[in-house]
Parts: C-alpha cells; structure tokens; sequence
C-alpha cells in the first residue's frame, strides 16, 4: 500500500509539479470556452475544472491523465441549459455520475478491449484535428501581433527542450506562456488575453445541491442527459486513458477509471461545476511536460483554483495567442502521422475504419458516434475476414457414402457459405460431417447445422455428426433441433 502511495504520488515530485501547473495555465480558457458552449457561466465550467482534477487524482484509475470540463461534454448539455436552466445541469450532472460508478462495478471499463486499434487512431487523429480547429478563430480576423506571438511561442516550445542544463527539466510549454505574457505586457502589446474571454470566480466554491423538485418528471428530463454524458464522458476517458497508458508504457484500471469519474462529477455537481472528463489534449501536455503521477493531475486542478481566485489579475494577461501555441504543439504531438505513411502499407478495411472514424467525428463533433461507427465498421470488416476462412472439404469413402470435412468458424458471416457447401442431389446412403477443426458459434449457425442434416435424412441418407467440440456441442445440444424429432415436425410443418 505504501509502495503504490509513494510510486503514484511521490516518485516524480518536480516534473508532476511543473506539468500540473502547465496544464492549470491551459485549462483555464478551455473551460471558460467551454461553460460558453453550454450556455452557462465561466465560473461553472472553472470550478468542474478543479473539482473534476482534484478528486479524480485521488480516486481514479490512470495516473497522470487529465480530467477537467470538456467541449464534448458541454455539447450535449445545451438544449438542457436552455429549455430547464442550470439546477437542471447540476442534476443531471450529478445523476451521470451516479451512472458512471454503477458502469464501474459493471466492469464496463473491460469493454475497450473490444475497441481496435485502427479505431484508436482514428479517434486520435480526429481530435487532433478538432484541437487545430478550436484555435482558428483565435488566429482569424487579428492583428500581425497574434500571428508573431504564436510562431515565437511555437518555437520556444520545439527549441527550448535543446537549451543546456535547464532545457531537459523545465517544460517548454511553460517558458512559452510566461515568456509571451512577459513580452505582452513589457511591450504594451494589444492582443486577446484570458480575461477577455469571461469573467473569472472571484471566491472559493461552495457545497451547492441541484434546486430541483425530487419528482419522477424531473427524473424523466434529465435521464436521457445524464445517460449521454455517462456514456460519452466514459467513452472518452477510456480512450484517453488507453493513449496515455501507450505514451506512458504502463497499465490503468479502466474500471476504477470508471467509477472515479462517476464520484468526481458528482463532486463537481455538488460544487457548482458542469460534468466533464477526461482530455486527451491536456493529459498529452502533461505527460510531454514530464507528467507521470497523480500529484500532476492534483497540482493541475489545485493551482487552476488558486490561480483563478487569486492570482486572476495576473492570469488574466496571458495572450491567447501563447495558449493557442501550446494547443498547436498538442495538436501536431497528438495526431499519428505513422497513420498517414503507412496508408499504403495497411489492409484497405484498415484505413477505411480509421478514416471513416475520423469523417465522422469532425463531421459531427461527436466523439461517441466517430468511435460507434468505427467499431462497427471493425467488426463487420472482421466478421468478413473470419467467415471466408470457412471451408468444407468433400471426398467420397465408397459408393454411395460421402464424408464432408467442415474447417473454421461457423457463424452468422459464414453460416450462407456452410449450407452452401454441401450436395443434396448425390444419391448417398451414409453422410459423415467432421467436425474436429470447426467451431459453431452462434444460434444462426446451428440452424445452418440443422438444415443441412434434416435436408440429408430427407433425401433418405443417414447422417453421422463426428469430432464435435465441447463447447460448439453445448450451443447445438441448447438450441438445436436435428436430433429433436418433435421439433424437426414443427419445423418442416412451419415450412
């Protein structure tokens, strides 16, 4: 207990210490842009901020990773926002964790593992794309200022790493967004800072329970909500912490991933914050910025309520411009540029997937359908491959009896193929079906198993099933019925 205490919290002591308070610098305009999107105030979207980072460093089940409001989240919260107000938010937000620590003790979590890799990628890219995105509007309609500001701070952030002594410690991210403000505000230059983009809290939060009426109306309105920020919040985090545990060579419990995001939005509901989750492009600049233990993302959620609440003079001047290049470093270090080289050199329904999830994620801003319609596409691509691999040998023993070798998966993809295979036509007195290197896996395979021995006995040849694995015998035993002749009755009177 106290090894994993001291290996979490207190084995990188200075680089969680300086990553985390990179990643308060940048959270702060995301999550004023972000209460924007939802269509409450900055102060909501700040105090989820802190409230999600601080308990989800206690309680969650990936180290390192950071989790705060996001713009995914905050997308499915405006219609809620506008038609029923933010108790209404707060409700629901708190109804979602609620949620989540139920998918938690579920082992939900367990589910990535069904989530390719093509889809990760794809998913990455995306947001990578989305992150680039986000920062047009900072660099549209501006003055030459914001553009020099912004390579300057680029290239501090990429040549910086190369100074002696200093360079390899000290996260260039930061040297960047204090050397900008100290050039702003040196230089007297007009540029959009923080404080131009909301109001920032000028007090601590306090313990806030949704003014609601407890009725099952209220329950019915914020149900739908909730359960889509359960699932995309979730979805999200998991993908999140399966990067991260890549960037980082090392393990998460996605399940207890699951439940600290639960408890932490309900923490942030009680203190007056929106929902939120885990971010990709956050917990890829703590990492970069040396980042690894749970005090990184502590520091992170700490620090951005101190510095919002007493130090907001101060943060209020840093340009946006500076924030815009440490997004663009996340965007250029998030994005799989392998992906794109080796376009040529992967399967076709490889790139297809991940391209498709990347359409549709940009397309829709919907991080859940990107990643839904990437798995299905995956499945069905893998559903192909394996049923093709299906194939039923034939070879006659003596006159009038016939041996069919059946090898591979049999299932809904290759179940067709299977019946396909064999010849009723064949005047046979004796058929034998070996079935030692096959495998039935689902009910419509076993109906293919039955119609293609019931078809046999029909044509008046006896059918001998041989070699037939445990496992493919309990499903035939369960749900067939070639050797039930009750049901071969109800079956051939049914047709």
């Amino acid at each position: 207990m106290l090894n994993t205490l001291k290996r979490e919290w207190f084995s990188n002591v200075r680089g969680d210490l300086l990553s985390g308070t990179v990643v308060a610098l940048a959270l702060i305009p995301e999550a004023i842009a972000f209460s924007i999107i939802a269509g409450v105030d900055p102060k909501v979207g700040l105090y989820a901020s802190f409230c999600i980072a601080v308990i989800i460093a206690i309680v969650g089940g990936r180290p390192g990773m950071i989790s705060a409001a996001t713009g995914a989240m905050a997308l499915l919260m405006v219609t809620l926002v506008k038609e029923h107000g933010l108790q209404y938010l707060l409700a629901a937000s708190l109804l979602c964790g609620v949620i989540q620590i139920v998918a938690g003790f579920l082992k939900l979590g367990d589910l990535m593992r069904f989530v390719s890799r093509s889809v990760v990628t794809g998913f990455v890219n995306a947001l990578a794309i989305l992150i680039f995105m986000a920062q047009l509007p900072e660099l549209t309609n501006v003055t030459w200022h914001v553009y020099a500001m912004t390579a300057a701070g680029l290239g501090i952030i990429y040549l910086f790493p190369y100074v002696p002594k200093v360079g390899s410690w000290l996260p260039s991210p930061l040297v960047c967004i204090l050397t900008m403000t100290a050039v702003a505000i040196y230089f007297g230059i007009d540029v959009r800072t923080v404080a131009d983009m909301g109001e920032l809290p000028d007090t601590l939060p306090i313990f806030l329970w949704p003014d609601v009426p407890l009725t099952l109306e209220t329950l019915w309105i914020i149900l739908p909500y909730s359960a889509a920020l359960a699932a995309v919040g979730l979805l999200e985090s998991m993908m999140t912490a399966t990067i991260v545990d890549e960037l980082t060579d090392t393990d998460s419990d996605k399940n207890r991933e699951c439940k600290g995001q639960g408890v932490a939005n309900i923490g942030s509901s009680l203190l007056g914050g929106m929902a939120g989750c885990a971010m990709i492009g956050q917990s890829i600049i703590n990492v970069k910025s040396g980042g690894r233990g749970r005090l990184s993302t502590f520091v992170a959620g700490l620090f951005l309520l101190i510095m919002v609440v007493f130090l907001d003079e101060w943060i209020g001047q840093i340009p946006m411009a500076a924030l815009v290049a440490v997004m663009i470093m996340v965007s250029i270090g998030t994005f799989s540029w392998d992906s794109v080289i080796n376009l040529k050199k992967h399967p076709l329904s490889t790139n297809i997937v991940m391209l498709a999830t990347v359409s549709v994620v940009v397309a829709t801003h919907n991080l859940a359908l990107g990643v839904l319609v990437g798995v299905l596409l995956a499945s069905l691509f893998f559903a192909n491959k394996i049923g093709r691999f299906m194939v039923v040998k034939s070879e006659q023993d003596a006159p009038g009896e016939r041996t069919y070798k059946v090898i591979g998966q049999v299932f809904f993809a290759s179940s067709d193929a299977f019946s396909k295979s064999f010849d009723f036509r064949e005047a046979a007195s004796k058929v034998t079906i070996d079935l030692t290197h096959a495998h039935f896996w689902d009910i419509t395979s076993v109906s293919a198993l039955d119609k293609v021995v019931i078809k046999f006995r029909r044509e008046g040849a006896e059918v001998e099933l041989l070699g037939m694995n445990e496992a493919s015998a309990t499903i035939v035993d369960r749900f067939g019925v070639h050797d039930k002749p009750e049901e071969v009755e109800k079956m051939m009177a049914g047709h």
